[in-house]
């Protein structure tokens, strides 16, 4: 079930200006890295966030939302990261890395989880 957590213009707008718009027009593409964002952060919760999704906090939601479409704004980024300039493409990925890496230590903090409804 791809994008259940965030929606392909999350991810779109994640990843900034001038990328590569055959990727962001293939929705076989966006769909394939939903899942594999879905699947990750159900991982990484330990916990089916997307078949429960209706019982998450809306700061669950959001939280979700975020991590899912960083990552595939990442996915979007590198498909082809010379549309928007090495450079460019370099300091959007590492914004993304850190904000993904920080979501993922608040998703697996057993105090979070009784938060964000993940238990």
């Amino acid at each position: 079930m791809a994008f259940t957590l965030c929606t392909s213009g999350d991810a779109k707008n994640k990843a900034g200006a001038n990328v590569n718009t055959t990727v962001t027009a293939s929705g076989a593409m966006l769909d394939s890295w939903s899942e594999e964002a879905e699947s990750m952060a159900s991982s990484i919760a330990r916990y089916d966030v997307v078949t429960n999704f209706g019982s998450l906090t809306a700061e669950g939601k959001e939280i979700f939302k975020d991590f899912t479409s960083s990552h595939i704004a990442q996915k979007i980024i590198n498909y082809e990261p010379e549309a928007i300039g090495t450079n460019t493409a370099t300091l959007r990925l590492n914004i993304l890395e850190n904000n993904i890496a920080t979501i993922k230590g608040l998703i697996k903090e057993d105090k979070n989880k009784t938060y964000l409804n993940i238990t």
